[in-house]
């Protein structure tokens, strides 16, 4: 059973509703956030909650007070879910309310949800998967919003057999999935688009960190569309996928159409090194 806490209270997720004036619904007004939780335990919860803030702040969303009440709630909901042992995903998302001030929402409401988490198959880590070209940039790369409908329009025209939608500038720059942090290795280097060109990457900072701990050359610019078809590999970093190899990108294979040692390395000191981050 999925638990929700909602108007100062924990309950069944099935009894949340927001109403239909919340801005969220009527003009996708909101934020929100993912934290994976290991045995009881959130992963770098500091980090995302950090961006979150900075999320409801470019949304012009005045939730100060409810950031600093995150912590204590998510704490709480743990303590009821499965002996303290819960392993699965929280989300906090704060929504525009019902009053629009000309772009400043002054009285957002807020709820979090605690579920299951729905990996990555066996196979998508053993055999890598496929993105979508969405050739837009995304707006506002720096906010965390609630409105992925641009991301989700190419996906619904595409190959169910494709994982997510891999944002390409007109001018042919690959930033971020839909999701995702995207990385592409070649010539011995890993290249990721920087932040401000896509969302501050959680996992991604943290997988940038080993790889450079571990003597990896990491470049941070935004990859081209061009260079996927000279890659060595590629490979997708998020919350939930933690390291996923990429091995085509619409028709273009990448890297003889298998998984990479690179992607896999870092999936390995990723696991390895879980306790630095865990809250």
């Amino acid at each position: 059973m999925a638990l929700c806490y909602y108007n100062e209270k924990f309950v069944p997720l099935e009894e949340c509703a927001l109403p239909m004036t919340d801005l969220a619904i009527q003009r996708g007004v909101g934020a929100f956030e993912s934290i994976r939780i290991y045995e009881g335990t959130p992963f770098a919860m500091k980090q995302h909650l950090e961006r979150l803030e900075g999320s409801v702040e470019g949304s012009g969303i005045e939730a100060g007070e409810i950031i600093k009440k995150l912590p204590c709630v998510i704490r709480d909901g743990l303590s009821r879910l499965e002996n303290g042992k819960f392993d699965g995903l929280v989300k906090p998302y704060i929504t525009g309310g019902d009053i629009n001030n000309k772009g400043s929402f002054p009285a957002p409401r807020f709820f979090v949800i605690f579920d299951e988490v729905h990996k990555p198959t066996e196979e998508e880590r053993k055999s890598g998967i496929t993105l979508e070209p969405n050739r837009v940039a995304r707006p506002f790369p720096l906010i965390k919003s609630t409105n992925y409908l641009f991301g989700l329009i190419p996906l619904s025209k595409a190959q169910k057999t494709n994982f997510e939608t891999l944002y390409i500038t007109p001018d042919g720059e690959i930033t971020e999935a839909m999701s995702s942090s995207f990385f592409l290795c070649k010539g011995g280097r890993i290249i990721t688009a920087p932040v401000g060109s896509v969302l501050r990457g959680v996992t991604r900072e943290i997988i940038i960190t080993l790889a450079r701990e571990n003597g990896f050359q990491v470049d941070e610019r935004c990859p081209l569309e061009s260079e996927l078809a000279e890659a060595d590999e590629a490979f997708i970093t998020g919350t939930v996928k933690e390291v996923l190899p990429v091995v085509r990108v619409g028709s273009q294979t990448i890297g003889g159409g298998r998984p990479g040692p690179v992607a896999q390395h870092l999936q390995r000191l990723f696991l390895l090194n879980q306790a630095r981050w865990m809250d």
